[in-house]
């Protein structure tokens, strides 16, 4: 097993260029037919996948076929980060649509 780096060493992030309706991927995504409903199908599909993942994993950690129990800890984490992502997206989304209908009464 490797020994894990210093957060140090891992260097700063990335600076993030922000996104306008008119320009970069936001710009990409609406011109090629991508929109918001695009986008949330692939993030409950990118969600199934890592929860099948993570079952697959689970099967074969049980059965005693896994090698590595890291590998199915990290499956089944990322499979309930994903998640709870996509729980706070739709709550998120909702609470959007329930402001928009408020308004418009």
């Amino acid at each position: 097993m490797s020994p894990i780096p210093a957060i140090g060493a891992l260097g700063p992030p990335a600076p993030l260029a922000p996104i306008s309706a008119t320009s970069g991927s936001a710009g990409t995504a609406q011109s090629s037919g991508a929109g918001f409903g695009d986008l949330i199908g692939k993030a409950i599909e990118n969600t199934e996948r890592a929860q099948s993942t993570a079952d697959d994993l689970a099967v074969k950690a049980a059965s005693g076929d896994l090698t590595d129990v890291h590998d199915y800890l990290a499956a089944a984490t990322e499979a309930s980060l994903t998640t709870q992502l996509t729980v706070a997206v739709r709550n998120k989304a909702i609470d959007a649509f329930n402001e928009i209908m408020r308004l418009q009464a």
